[in-house]
């Protein structure tokens, strides 16, 4: 399992002395992108590719506090990934130092060609790179259908009633 260990810094408490919503989204950006950049993902990589990662959703799933003082571990699972590697769906999990899980989060995302600001796939090397990542035991292929697995549509308002 790819994780990462961290040490939650004063910023990361929020008025309650836990650590904030914010810190676990900055803990796992963090993970996600270590392990990007030790495996063909690195700024270098992406460019070349005119690639860059844009994330659909997090939905994070919170079980108890945990508070400043013990280092957590963020890791890092691949739950799925479509043939051509444009979508990529994660899954993390936050662990204290007695190896209690606190939290856990689902992100799906996926990849835009910077220039034609589209969504495209990948190499077949950096595909291969991601698919090494470990998986999880619900692993599946993804496709654009499972990009719109919540129904969530935008819903534009008349600009009168935002004055």
């Amino acid at each position: 399992m790819y994780t990462k260990e961290f040490e939650i810094r004063w910023s990361d408490i929020d008025a309650n002395r836990h650590l904030a919503n914010t810190a676990y989204i900055n803990f796992m950006s963090h993970t996600r992108m270590a392990f990007l950049m030790e495996n063909g993902f690195g700024q270098k990589d992406l460019a070349k590719h005119n690639l860059g990662p844009v994330v659909f959703y997090e939905h994070v799933y919170y079980f108890r506090e945990v508070f400043a003082g013990e280092p957590v571990k963020v890791s890092l699972q691949l739950k799925g990934l479509s043939e051509d590697g444009m979508y990529f769906e994660f899954v993390h999990n936050f662990y204290d130092s007695k190896g209690r899980n606190f939290a856990s989060c689902e992100m799906m995302g996926g990849w835009i060609d910077l220039k034609k600001r589209k969504l495209t796939g990948l190499p077949s090397e950096m595909i291969e790179n991601l698919d090494s990542l470990p998986h999880t035991d619900d692993f599946k292929k993804l496709t654009k259908e499972d990009t719109r697995k919540h129904g969530r549509k935008p819903q534009d308002i008349d600009p009168e009633l935002l004055k």
